[in-house]
């Protein structure tokens, strides 16, 4: 009679040393995923060093390695569409040891290749945005044309007449350049470059009497008096130049062009460093120092909420999609 109590005995005490351990078990892997990261963090750039990718990269970088206490390593890949980068970033496994540095040039890829082999959508997931930043429509200093008003006048009034300067067909530049085009109804010819460089000697001798740029390439132009910006292409004015105009304000409602970079990691990477690391971002892309550096290159230094940038990245491909078929790009 007394065996029935036994095991109810047994069971009891097996069931509470069961709880015991499960409860070690949570407790020991609670500790191990907060102590992320306990050894560096690679973060992949698809394009080479000391541009404005790579400088804000390492911008962040240096601020993500002080705030966790574990070195963010910069490694350039660059190559078409980003490719070779994704990859890498894939290979690097979904643990948070290996990030993707993705922009709006990636939303561009999407449609721009025939065969993209990644996905950003599917394959990734957002983490935060590192900042904002718009194109500047430029003329040169002595240029007639000293509004946007005015260069749009004058292409209705010539058409075919004005060129309309970019970097290389798929570029963002070049389709912003379309974008305006389509959304002005401005008979102009765009005209692509190979570099940014070869696009401004274009300007100053008036081959080209305006060209779509960033801020960072045009800048040492600007400062020494030799070009103008006659409006910005985003939907807010820009920080680094205040007093210019949007080109929706400028004459072409609705126009919205802003570009951004942020960080993803391969889908399937724990949440909870995924938070760690959105919540990092928020931390040192508010700090007054990385804010200014970034300022100087033209870009708004902003984090944002992991749903944001998903969000604006299926938008982008969503508007992409659209320009490279309007303006039929052949697929690369």
């Amino acid at each position: 009679m007394c065996f029935p109590l036994l095991r109810i005995v047994i069971r009891a005490r097996f069931a509470v040393l069961l709880a015991l351990a499960l409860s070690g078990f949570i407790c020991a892997a609670a500790p191990a995923q907060a102590a992320y990261p306990d050894r560096p963090v690679r973060i992949i750039v698809p394009f080479g060093p000391g541009g404005v990718a790579d400088v804000t990269a390492r911008l962040v970088a240096e601020k993500l390695s002080q705030k966790l206490g574990q070195n963010f390593v910069i490694e350039n890949m660059p190559g078409p569409g980003g490719i070779a980068a994704a990859r890498a970033a894939l290979q690097g496994g979904a643990d948070g040891y290996t990030l993707g540095f993705f922009t709006n040039g990636t939303a561009i890829s999407v449609p721009l290749f025939s065969h993209l082999p990644f996905d950003p959508v599917k394959q990734f997931t957002p983490i935060s945005a590192l900042g904002y930043f718009d194109l500047d429509f430029v003329v040169a200093a002595d240029s007639p044309y000293r509004t946007l008003g005015d260069f749009l006048k004058a292409a209705k009034d010539k058409p075919g007449a004005l060129n309309l300067g970019s970097i290389v067909v798929g570029s963002t530049q070049n389709l912003t350049a379309q974008l305006f085009k389509s959304m002005s109804g401005a008979d102009v010819v765009i005209v692509p470059f190979r570099t940014s460089p070869d696009e401004l000697v274009a300007l100053l001798r008036n081959d080209i009497q305006s060209e779509v740029e960033f801020y960072a390439a045009i800048a040492p132009s600007l400062q020494n008096g030799k070009a103008r910006v006659l409006a910005t292409s985003g939907i807010k004015r820009s920080p680094e130049l205040p007093n210019v105009p949007t080109i929706a304000e400028a004459g072409v409602p609705n126009f919205d062009v802003t570009s951004w970079n942020a960080l993803y990691a391969p889908a399937g990477t724990p949440q909870a460093v995924i938070d760690k690391l959105n919540g990092a971002l928020h931390d040192v892309l508010a700090d007054p120092e990385l804010k200014k550096r970034a300022l100087d290159l033209g870009i708004d230094a902003e984090a944002s909420t992991p749903g944001e940038i998903d969000a604006r990245m299926k938008s982008d491909i969503a508007k992409w999609t659209k320009v490279i078929e309007d303006a039929h790009i052949p697929k690369q």
